[in-house]
């Protein structure tokens, strides 16, 4: 049996911070400029909504970025695209594929493992079953490992998009698909909703330790404080002579309770598709 090798690269401890420090070395990932075409600017928030309140904790700073405009429709159908590069994208935890179709029109989409510069991806039921095409769920036999689910026909791919995730089909009745989605959940989904095939690229994505606090700034993250440590004003946890953390059970700064009470919304339209909640 092959031995997989990790691409998690670790570093000789020649300071505090290289002790623990550690990147994901892959090398399929270009290190060439992204598409200019395919970037919007991206506008800082530090976590505050329309009304400037802080919604969000621990948000703020970091290095500046760009969007990139990826497709996750992947309405372009019958036209072949060729991989152009593998390109690192800073907002998300996956890699991204940069593709140029036949017609000259160039887009990005979520990379799937396995796929490399020079691959061939295409859209549409006709679609050969290949890492990287999108198809309808109608058209991917049982057991394939997919990613970039529509929940409804027509719209974007929004479920299992986030690095080394991928989904399974269970069974298909007449117009509907049961899925099995990474956190166990079962849901029903229409057969005409597309899913791309294969499982999302960069796994390793949650095994790499940070190794210093300065890391986690670049990447916006701020340092989090502790509840019981602040004023009964700051938070419902806080307060008391010492290191009194008793009165109230564990709970969020809003008073929402922390440790087991379900949050789902009953009258969510979409709750009626779920089969099997997870555990």
């Amino acid at each position: 049996m092959a031995r997989k090798i990790s691409r998690v690269k670790r570093y000789k401890p020649i300071t505090p911070s290289r002790r623990f420090y550690e990147v994901i070395a892959d090398k399929d990932v270009s290190r060439a400029k992204p598409h200019k075409a395919l970037l919007e600017p991206l506008r800082k928030k530090g976590g505050r909504n329309n009304s400037g309140r802080i919604t969000a904790p621990r948000r703020g700073g970091g290095e500046k970025r760009q969007y990139r405009i990826i497709d996750f429709k992947r309405d372009k159908e019958g036209i072949p695209a060729r991989v152009v590069s593998i390109q690192y994208d800073p907002n998300r935890t996956a890699s991204i594929a940069l593709l140029c179709y036949r017609d000259g029109e160039y887009r990005y989409m979520l990379a799937p493992e396995g796929l490399s510069n020079g691959d061939e991806v295409v859209s549409g039921p006709q679609a050969p079953l290949r890492v990287g095409n999108a198809l309808p769920l109608a058209r991917i036999p049982v057991g394939i490992e997919i990613h970039n689910i529509q929940m409804f026909p027509g719209t974007r791919g929004r479920m299992v998009r986030s690095a080394g995730s991928s989904a399974q089909i269970l069974a298909k009745e007449q117009d509907q698909t049961f899925v099995k989605l990474p956190s166990g959940e079962v849901r029903l989904f229409s057969t005409r909703c597309y899913a791309t095939v294969g499982r999302v690229s960069n796994p390793e994505h949650s095994k790499v330790s940070m190794g210093k606090a300065g890391r986690s700034r670049h990447l916006g993250r701020r340092p989090r404080t502790r509840a019981v440590a602040m004023n009964p004003h700051d938070h419902p946890m806080g307060g008391g002579e010492g290191k009194a953390s008793g009165g109230r059970p564990p709970c969020s700064r809003t008073g929402l309770i922390a440790k087991g009470k379900k949050t789902r919304n009953k009258k969510k339209a979409s709750s009626r598709l779920i089969v099997r909640r997870r555990k």
